[in-house]
């Protein structure tokens, strides 16, 4: 687990393909790997990651076939710049919220404008995950906790202060960059128990409609 509050910048230094997927070596910057291990998890734009080789001034991982066909991760290369967070252990502050490091889909930034001192971004998420946004709520970019401002179908809009935009690679940000996008784990989690019994049953989806809380008294005739 992690808590989208980004710890350092590090960069992708080798990219190597192997037997089908790839094994990667993170250049983790000021990231501290004292209390790392082998087998501990790091966090990269998002992708939670295993330490397998740990060299001194960064990481190799095994990225999977998996990870590579459902996030941004196969648009790095060397010298891309990545946002990295190790786990969160019981004393570590939740300056953001919970994030697993599993992506829920890619999504797409469509404009960046000033803000007065910030930068507002407008993205958009996959049409499956508009569901799960929700004004003022909480979503994961690239690793990173971010509150979100407006929502406009499949499309939001964040509001990036000087500070986030210095300690994240959103500052590289712009139009037509694919993202790789976390919903809040909350949501996710009562969807499933909004399901009641029919979530045993095979293909059930998400089945929730705006009759189905209103059947279910979760919304008021």
């Amino acid at each position: 687990m992690f808590t989208g509050i980004i710890e350092s910048i590090g960069s992708i230094r080798s990219l190597t393909p192997k037997g089908g997927d790839v094994r990667v070596y993170v250049e983790t910057g000021k990231l501290d790997l004292g209390d790392v291990k082998l087998g501990d998890s790091i966090a990269v734009n998002g992708v939670c990651l295993t330490a397998v080789e740990l060299p001194g001034d960064g990481f190799w991982a095994d990225v999977s076939r998996e990870t590579l066909d459902c996030t941004a991760f196969n648009e790095l290369k060397s010298g891309s710049r990545v946002n990295l967070e190790k786990a969160l252990t019981p004393t570590t502050r939740l300056g953001g919220h919970l994030v697993s490091g599993h992506v829920d889909g890619v999504g797409e930034v469509v404009s960046r404008s000033d803000n007065a001192r910030a930068i507002q971004f407008r993205i958009r998420a996959p049409k499956e995950l508009a569901k799960y946004i929700a004004h003022k709520g909480s979503i994961t970019v690239d690793g990173t906790s971010l509150t979100v401002n407006v929502v406009d179908g499949a499309e939001f809009e964040l509001t990036i202060v000087p500070h986030t935009l210095a300690e994240t690679i959103m500052a590289d940000y712009r139009p037509g960059r694919r993202v790789n996008l976390e919903v809040d784990l909350l949501a996710r989690y009562l969807e499933r128990l909004l399901l009641g019994d029919k979530a045993a049953e095979a293909n059930a989806g998400s089945g929730i409609t705006e009759s189905f809380l209103a059947a279910n008294g979760y919304l008021k005739s």
